[in-house]
């Protein structure tokens, strides 16, 4: 009995701290959106969480009610398929990444184009807005990573980032670092003011990246690879702390995400057909969900609320939104 200590402490016990973070979730499927006309490449909620965008092989971007998948609009222009698409962090503006060589701008509530950005020389596969939402960043089949003005849809600066077509591009949470990765098997990092490149992340195998991201805090970066793995970095001492498996992944570039309004989970879709969660900590499978029939491409976590949003291949072509208690 000696737990019960004058210190306040006693309602840290485990059994509290087990009843505090839940062993695993429990997603259900609440919606199944149609309306794209082929394979959907990326969901993404808005950040104020009242919407959710998808974007398609079919040239079109689609907005829906993040909470009762209502359509919203469709928002057109690209004259080829749209591999990415991203909100700016005051929910106003898109930008989508295409085919056709360029991104386009948008503003989300009339679906107006403001800016075309031109300049890479092949597929424009990724893209995401600064958090103070004055620049752009993308990355490209052409090797390079940009950054662009938002305002003048000038590009500030071409990163000489890879040697093989890049794969994601993502902004820290106070936007002075960019991460790119590629088929090269390289994760850099790079100085946002001064586009310099600060570190390079090797794995002993050099397996294509698929995907990376800053962790919420900035501190850690997540990485697919194609050989059915995501890897979480610490990149400032450049060492993998912990890898989870157990998805299948070894063609398509697989969005992957922090899942933190409720346990601490990681989420991907999967070749499999399936979205698998991780325990963060001890890297277990903690749920698969089961409902697509098709390569689940991409996921996306509500920023405040315990909502999956989930999007697949041409055999499926649907959005499907997923909400959990815990």
């Amino acid at each position: 009995m000696a737990a019960q200590n004058g210190h306040g402490g006693g309602d840290t016990t485990a059994a509290s701290q087990m009843a505090a973070a839940p062993q695993s979730p429990n997603y259900q499927l609440k919606f199944t959106l149609n309306g794209h006309l082929k394979a959907v490449s990326s969901v993404k909620f808005s950040p104020d969480g009242l919407w959710l965008a998808s974007a398609s092989a079919d040239k079109m971007i689609k907005i829906w009610g993040s909470q009762d998948g209502k359509f919203e609009r469709t928002i057109t222009g690209h004259k080829q398929g749209i591999s990415d698409v991203a909100w700016s962090e005051d929910s106003k503006l898109l930008v989508s990444a295409s085919d056709d060589k360029t991104l386009k701008v948008w503003e989300a509530s009339t679906g107006k184009c403001m800016k075309t950005l031109k300049g890479h020389t092949n597929y424009v596969f990724c893209c995401n807005f600064n958090p103070q939402g004055n620049l752009i960043l993308s990355g490209s089949f052409d090797e390079s990573v940009r950054i662009w003005d938002v305002k003048t849809g000038k590009c500030l600066k071409v990163l000489p980032a890879h040697s093989d077509p890049v794969s994601a591009v993502n902004f820290n949470r106070d936007g002075s670092l960019v991460v790119s990765s590629s088929f090269d098997g390289l994760c850099r990092i790079w100085d946002a003011a001064t586009g310099q490149c600060l570190k390079t992340l090797i794995d002993d195998d050099n397996t294509p990246v698929a995907y990376v991201k800053f962790s919420p805090n900035g501190k850690y970066l997540l990485a697919a690879t194609l050989d059915s793995a995501l890897k979480l970095w610490d990149y400032s001492k450049g060492k993998c702390l912990k890898t989870y498996t157990g998805h299948k992944n070894s063609n398509y570039c697989i969005f992957s995400n922090f899942s933190v309004t409720g346990g601490k989970w990681i989420v991907s879709g999967s070749e499999d057909n399936m979205i698998y969660i991780w325990n963060l900590q001890t890297r277990e499978v903690v749920q698969k969900l089961v409902g697509h029939t098709d390569v689940v491409l991409c996921t996306a976590c509500h920023p405040s609320q315990n909502i999956i949003a989930s999007g697949s291949l041409e055999e499926d072509k649907t959005v499907k939104i997923w909400k959990s208690d815990v």
